[in-house]
């Protein structure tokens, strides 16, 4: 009689280093199902892969129009801040969304998938609308904070399609919570962090309508946008901070890695990275949404907020995994590269984040560093997550490379970007306006094209490698 194999063994083919206790090793790991919500989390990742698809043709014409040279033989006009839009929305909201999606599928109980599988639906037709706007129905792109639209009623009906669907996700996965339970294990402090970032979302969603509501009628253009997507944007960035720190430690645990946070402990941790998300609403109740009080309150909080928690829980990934030998188990080494990779991208866009003054491209610099870091560690997730939706874990060469590619081309990348912040390149400009005066300032965002391209490869070979691990269904035993 054959039945599946397990994903991965109860313990990973990995050695602690000499002194290390595995009595008091903690097991953070999520429960993955068999049951009818695998087909539902299948979908939700087929929508990430879209979207990682998607972002990677359009980024491809972004760093092309930026770089010196190359540029020159784009068109012109409003190109690159088209680009722009589209590779930030596909790659950020709904790649991230999609993770979401991808995690609440798979960590709640076996209730409301009906729900579950609208929302998928709904929030994949917002994202094909607003992808073929740039080609059926082209509008002005507005370089807003967050999340950048163009003037488009394809493209603005299918950010509301889109947002509509992420609310009935967000239900769906509160519906579907699971409870802590009566013994608070790693799996359980796995669970707070997944539901906290529900809880985060739905708060940004609140806030998003909150700021249509009260927006002044007189605003339009940047103004406009800029304030409606500011609260539920600063929101959203605890949204992807707990599911980042979820997914470190369950990489790490999968690696063998001795967790040295006791389950109390992170979910603490989990809980002081929620709790900044709520001096939003307070924000709207103490301040008018167009006053710089407002921005700065909202500022101040995301920039405290989730830091505490992220330090110690990074430190206590990547000692615990550096400490580890990983041996026979060739599927273990991605998801190594994956978290390894996330944690230190992750640190330097926080380190540029303190040396940001005035409007130049140390600010895509930080937040490239912080979100890539955030993507790497899906990345490794979804690594996880494979064997479990019936697929091979993704493993060889390939398989490693991918992160470690993927994460120094960032780094190349926002390496340039700071170098040519310090001669005041300016942001969200391309070609001509850059303006690039000296050598230096040539070569920094020469390094940057490159960086970027090489992190192009990378996330596309993320793809190539989730791609050829679904093609194979996992292997049976008997």
């Amino acid at each position: 009689m054959s039945a599946h194999a397990p994903p991965f063994p109860d313990r990973p083919a990995a050695t602690p280093c000499a002194g290390a206790d595995a009595k008091t090793a903690v097991d953070y790991a999520l429960s993955l199902p068999s049951d009818a919500r695998l087909p539902l989390a299948r979908g939700w990742l087929w929508l990430g892969l879209a979207a990682l698809i998607g972002s990677g043709l359009f980024s491809i014409l972004l760093v092309a129009s930026r770089t010196p040279y190359v540029n020159q033989w784009l068109p012109s006009g409003n190109f690159f801040h088209v680009a722009l839009v589209l590779h930030v929305d596909l790659s950020v909201l709904v790649w991230f969304v999609a993770m979401a999606g991808l995690l609440w599928s798979l960590h709640g109980r076996a209730r409301a998938t009906g729900l579950g599988w609208l929302a998928l639906w709904i929030t994949a037709g917002g994202t094909l609308a607003m992808a073929l706007a740039p080609f059926l129905n082209p509008g002005e792109p507005i370089m807003a904070n967050y999340i950048p639209v163009l003037e488009s009623s394809l493209f603005l009906t299918g950010l509301v399609v889109f947002g509509l669907g992420a609310t009935l996700l967000v239900l769906r996965g509160l519906l579907a919570a699971p409870g802590m339970g009566r013994q608070l294990d790693g799996r359980a402090a796995l669970g707070f962090g997944l539901n906290a970032a529900g809880v985060a979302t739905a708060v940004a969603l609140l806030c998003f309508a909150w700021s249509w509501i009260v927006l002044p009628t007189s605003l339009h253009g940047k103004a406009y946008y800029e304030i409606l997507f500011w609260g539920g944007g600063h929101a959203l960035q605890f949204t992807w901070t707990l599911l980042m720190l979820v997914a470190w430690l369950w990489l790490a645990s999968a690696c063998g890695a001795r967790i040295v946070l006791s389950p109390r402990i992170t979910v603490l941790l989990l809980l002081l990275a929620l709790a900044g998300v709520f001096v939003t609403p307070v924000a709207y109740l103490a301040h008018d949404v167009a006053s710089v009080e407002y921005r700065n309150l909202l500022t101040w909080a995301m920039r405290l907020g989730g830091g505490p928690a992220i330090v110690p829980v990074a430190l206590a990934a990547v000692l615990g995994v550096l400490a580890v030998r990983l041996q026979g188990d060739a599927g273990l080494r991605p998801l190594r590269a994956a978290l390894l990779s996330s944690v230190l991208l992750f640190a330097a866009g926080g380190v540029i984040g303190v040396f940001i003054h005035g409007s130049n491209v140390r600010i895509p610099a930080h937040y490239h560093g912080s979100i890539v870091g955030v993507t790497l560690a899906l990345m490794g997730a979804v690594y996880r997550i494979l064997p479990a939706l019936g697929y091979q874990a993704p493993q060889g060469r390939l398989a490693t490379l991918q992160p470690w590619l993927y994460g120094m081309g960032q780094l190349m990348h926002i390496i340039g970007l700071v170098w040519s912040g310090g001669y005041g390149v300016q942001r969200k400009v391309a070609g001509t306006d850059q303006v690039l005066r000296s050598t230096a300032e040539v070569a920094g965002m020469g390094l940057m094209g490159l960086g970027g391209l090489i992190a192009i490869i990378g996330g596309l070979l993320f793809v190539v490698v989730v791609l050829r691990a679904m093609r194979q269904p996992r292997a049976m035993s008997n």
